[in-house]
Order: C-alpha cells, then structure tokens, then sequence
C-alpha cells in the first residue's frame, strides 16, 4: 500500500491578512482607545504607561532661573564663608562682629542648598524640582524676616544695602513661587 503524501500546508500570512491582523490586536487589547482617549500600540505601553503622560512640560526659564539661583546661592555662600567680616558690613553697614561663626554657619547652609539646586538642574522629576523651587522660596521668606528684623534692630532705616536685600528677597520668592505654581498645574488635554 502506498501512502499518500499529505497535501502541502498552506502558509497563512497573517501581515496581509487585514481581519486576522484586527482580530489579534483586539485579543491582545491594543489599538483601542483608553479611557483618557490615548490609543495604545502595543501591550506594554498599556502596562508601563505612556511617557509622554509623565513627560513635564517645563515652563520658560525654568532651567535659566535654576541656573541663576544656584550661581547666586554659591557666590554668597562662599563669601560668607571665606570674608564673613565684609558680608556683613556690607548688609548692614555695621562694625565688625563679634563672632564670625554665625556668618560662617550662615554660608555653610547657603552652600548646602546650592548643592540641592545645582543637582536639581540635572533631573527632569517634577516633584524634585517643585521641592527645589519651594525650598528656595521658604529660605528667602525666612531670610527677608530676619533681614528686616535686624535691621530695625539697628535703628538704620536708612539702610540702603539691606532694603537692595530685601527687594531682591522679595523678587527670588516670587519668582520662585510662580515657577512652582506652573509646574504643578496639570496639562491641557490635547
């Protein structure tokens, strides 16, 4: 008896074939719509997420002002460490202090957050440079009350160093605040 050969397969191919090609993506969930419109191109993208979703849209002059801030924080950490004596008198227009250990204390934390912010240059989180931006913005409140403080403490009112300090206090906190504001707002729907 002789046996017969089994007819030859046929190949489907599922590239060309438009209705198999459907059929496996909507088995495998990809292609449709999410619930937030996006449509999903593979079954990964719906597991890990779309990175766009968490990419942040920084505001204009976001790294410009980070930049800034850090450039500001260091040089006034370092002079406050290296010649506290002329710090000083160049805020308050007083005589030399007693003690130069505050005023060094003083740079040694400027220093500490200017590291914070120059780290804080390199990441694209949200929520590190939010905590930057607040950061700074909680320093320089603090620092514009001492500021004023100490300088009705003196009896110069007429300090004209100290109310530059000021101003410039006062435009970091509000440059700083809206930059934490426009990050933490959501995005518009495109």
């Amino acid at each position: 008896m002789t046996t017969k050969s089994p007819p030859p397969l046929m190949k489907k191919h599922s590239q060309t074939d438009l209705v198999s090609r459907l059929k496996t993506r909507k088995i495998l969930g990809v292609g449709g719509e999410d619930d937030d419109g996006e449509v999903h191109r593979s079954k990964i993208s719906q597991v890990l997420g779309n990175e766009i979703k968490f990419a942040v849209r920084e505001p204009i002059g976001l790294r410009v002002w980070q930049f800034v801030s850090a450039v500001v924080f260091t040089g006034i950490a370092v002079m406050a460490l290296a010649f506290p004596d002329q710090l000083y008198e160049a805020v308050f227009d007083k005589g030399i202090v007693s003690s130069k250990t505050s005023t060094r204390l003083y740079g040694g934390a400027l220093f500490s957050i200017s590291l914070i912010m120059w780290n804080s240059m390199y990441t694209s989180e949200k929520v590190i440079i939010r905590w930057t931006l607040l950061t700074e913005a909680c320093y320089l409140s603090i620092q514009l009350i001492v500021t004023m403080v100490t300088a009705l403490e003196s009896g110069g009112t007429s300090n004209v160093a100290a109310a530059v300090l000021v101003c410039c206090c006062l435009l970091f906190i509000v440059v700083s605040a809206y930059f934490y504001y426009q990050l933490g707002r959501r995005p518009k729907k495109i």
